[in-house]
């Protein structure tokens, strides 16, 4: 509460006048992290433009290229750009995916509450602040005079915002500190609203459905919302993640692709949470509310595993501090070609392990996730095939884990199973994948947006799975392309603000999607190297691949089947060995 009441406090505060310092004011960057001024504007730099902005403001859309010349212009001279979204809907993957969509190098970030709008007095999109060193008020108004709400003119008139700069840089005082801006209104964005729902009846029935999952007592999450008191504990922190879309987790933009494992609140059940919250929480009839959905425990969702391959001792862990990967090979030789149709990681200690992914290799090579066969994620399902469909194992392989662990403040450990259901019904189709992948790259230091590139080009007509982007630390964004044989285009998925810690898969429907023969995939990435980037290792160093994560990865994996393929292929069920 003290936390919301300091906010209320800081939108109160009357705007900054030119030549002083704004009230303070948190942003909220495209990793969900609040960001203040100083980190916007670090040591050494001379001048910090923000632009306020909103996806729907066609003005503001129009001068986004115009802002990308400006940044490459000034940033040898240490002038720092932001663009701030003010939208009262726009979520934070509609702002990362505007940063892919116009390569913008540099941050962009969400005013949630309109602090920075009130505290430095923007009433319209796309108006532009330019603070000075010292983050005092030296500039708001328009960007130029080329862009009108009737049109465009033929030229930019006067460049306004660049000559603004020019004297801010030149040490001398703002020719105009302040123009008028051709844009569009900034809405305030809606309070939350009381509404008479309690927790019995209206809420606990949204959480089953999309939350407790993850929210329950043995689950990755570090509460349980199955009972009344913990949610009630945990009340502003829900509201807070429900109103930014922050939860539940999905990163992939709403304008390119159709996914079946694509979990979101629908608006009427985000209004439900958000004004059980605002009225203090009703519990209503604890005693008739409904029963939890069944729920993941610690045994096996794919039933019980004919194979069951448990690592040899266990991966110790310290209190604190960042753990890199650990590798864990598994006690098992596949003497001959094995075939599976579901696949389950299992943690010992659920509360240590973040993500782990599972691969085969040969016996005496390292880890290859080039032979990737399924991951563990928070929140994500065992991988259970249709029937007919299995992953091959070949001949002389084991299977090898990379584990990415969390310290939890004391001392842990954990021990890695793996289980492995083998196909009851014959084999027609195989489940493949290829990796779009660039394993020869170099970000440079402090690049912002480094963008990489990689294509593969499919051999024969197929039908799409699923997507899933891999990156380290540095990872921003990664799109997917598919180029068809007539010369059409097809964005497939947009990961606008990847983050290292929710590594999800993208997962077609049951008829999947279909590529002719003769299709490129083309996988885009860009790299953050930047100091602005809270989880970067070292800015200073030049990045390669690698296998640990201050290192980099750029991995665009194409899980799918070979359309008109029948393999007929009967297995034996006690030991995934094909008969024929």
């Amino acid at each position: 509460m003290f936390a919301a009441s300091l906010v209320t406090l800081l939108a109160l505060a009357a705007p900054a006048e030119f030549g002083e310092a704004p009230p303070r004011f948190l942003l909220t960057d495209t990793r969900f992290l609040p960001r203040s001024l100083d980190e916007l504007l670090p040591d050494g730099s001379t001048a910090l433009v923000l632009v306020f902005t909103t996806p729907d403001c066609p003005i503001a859309r129009r001068y986004l290229p115009r802002l990308v010349e400006l940044e490459a212009e000034y940033r040898a001279r240490g002038v720092r750009f932001a663009l701030v979204d003010v939208g009262p809907e726009s979520t934070i993957v509609d702002v990362a995916a505007m940063q892919v969509e116009h390569g913008l190098p540099f941050p962009a970030l969400k005013d949630f509450d309109h602090a920075a709008v009130d505290a430095l007095g923007v009433t319209r999109t796309p108006e532009a602040v330019v603070l000075d060193a010292g983050s005092r008020l030296r500039y708001r108004g328009r960007i130029d005079r080329q862009v009108r709400l009737g049109g465009v003119r033929p030229t930019r008139g006067r460049e306004d915002l660049k000559e603004a700069i020019e004297d801010v840089l030149a040490g001398r005082p703002v020719f105009l500190e302040s123009t008028p801006v051709d844009g569009c209104r900034v809405t305030a964005p809606p309070k939350p609203e009381p509404l008479p729902v309690t927790w019995a009846e209206d809420v606990l029935p949204i959480l089953h459905r999309r939350c407790v999952e993850c929210h329950r007592d043995g689950g990755e999450a570090p509460f349980s919302l199955l009972e009344l008191e913990p949610a009630r504990a945990n009340a502003e922190m829900i509201a807070e993640v429900v109103r930014q879309r922050r939860m539940p987790p999905w990163f992939a933009s709403e304008e390119h692709g159709e996914f079946v494992n694509r979990r979101e609140l629908t608006p009427d059940e985000r209004r439900t949470i958000l004004g059980w919250v605002a009225a203090g929480t009703p519990p209503g009839d604890v005693a008739a509310a409904p029963a939890p959905p069944p729920l993941p425990s610690d045994a096996w969702e794919i039933a019980q595993p004919d194979l069951v391959l448990t690592q040899l001792g266990t991966t110790d862990l310290p209190a604190d501090g960042y753990v890199p990967y650990q590798y864990v090979v598994l006690p098992y030789v596949f003497l001959e070609e094995t075939w599976i149709e579901a696949v389950q990681i299992l943690p010992e200690n659920r509360s240590v392990l973040h993500h782990a992914n599972l691969a085969y290799f040969k016996v005496g090579e390292k880890f290859r996730s080039s032979n990737f066969i399924t991951g563990q994620v928070p929140g994500g399902d065992a991988m259970v095939l249709p029937a007919g469909v299995a992953v091959r194992i070949p001949a002389g392989s084991v299977l090898g884990l990379q584990a990415h662990y969390v310290t939890t403040g004391r001392e842990e450990s954990d021990r890695l199973r793996v289980g492995l259901r083998f196909p009851r019904e014959p084999v027609r189709q195989r489940l493949r994948h290829v990796q779009v992948t660039d394993l020869r790259f170099e970000i440079p230091p402090h690049a912002p947006a480094h963008e990489v590139r990689a294509r593969r080009t499919l051999k024969r007509a197929v039908s799409a799975v699923g997507l899933f982007s891999h990156m380290h630390l540095r990872g921003r964004d990664m799109t997917f392309l598919a180029h068809r044989p007539d010369g059409e285009v097809e964005t497939l998925l947009i990961v606008p603000n990847y983050s290292f810690d929710w590594q999800m898969s993208y997962q077609y429907g049951p008829e999947g999607k279909r590529f002719p023969a003769g299709t490129t995939i083309e996988v885009i990435a860009h790299f953050d190297n930047s100091t602005f980037n809270p989880f970067n290792p070292d800015p200073d160093a030049a990045v390669r691949f690698g296998l640990q994560t201050f290192h980099e990865m750029m991995y665009g994996f194409f899980f799918y089947l070979e359309d008109g393929e029948d393999l007929g292929l009967r297995v034996d069920p006690e030991n995934g060995h094909a008969l024929d």
